[in-house]
């Protein structure tokens, strides 16, 4: 009988102190720090055709993640770091200079006297080509810096590969 009066007091313990326990992690997760993405920026990498021998036009899309934008390839000051695509030669194929989008002139609230060029939501950058007939790969790295309203982050590098098919 002493014991099964010790397990029920025990249990009842257990019952009233978990859920303070609970919420008293809970309270303290708050104060974990909070985890950027790895990528701001994410590539969608799908397979392209084109005509052999002839200047065609290969899309690379990307996507800014909602919250963030990237300054565009052409910001409105030295200070910004613009945003770019390195590309390296592939054989049988030869590329022309990239094509960028335009920006989107826009002011955030740190500032909203001054506006900025960027790349929010999804932007598409052109590579125009002349392949020889077959499969390619033509592989390179998006080099950008992603900010929010409050601060930017450190530059990074994506990197790309362009997969196609020059028939």
């Amino acid at each position: 009988m002493t014991r099964s009066i010790g397990l029920t007091r025990f249990f009842a313990g257990l019952l009233i102190g978990l859920p303070v326990a609970l919420t008293a992690q809970q309270v303290g997760s708050l104060d974990a720090p909070v985890v950027k993405p790895k990528s701001y920026v994410v590539y969608g990498a799908e397979p392209q055709s084109v005509a052999a021998g002839k200047r065609s036009v290969l899309e690379l899309h990307f996507r800014v993640l909602d919250g963030y934008h990237v300054n565009s390839h052409t910001p409105k000051s030295e200070l910004l770091i613009p945003t770019r695509i390195e590309l390296q030669p592939a054989t049988g194929v030869k590329a022309e200079a990239v094509e960028y989008p335009a920006g989107t002139s826009y002011s955030f609230s740190f500032d909203p006297t001054e506006k900025l060029d960027v790349y929010t939501g999804a932007f598409t950058v052109k590579l125009p080509v002349v392949a020889e007939a077959g499969m390619h790969t033509v592989d390179g790295t998006l080099r950008y810096q992603a900010c929010d309203h409050a601060a930017c982050y450190p530059p990074k590098s994506l990197p790309v590969q362009v997969i196609f098919t020059a028939k």
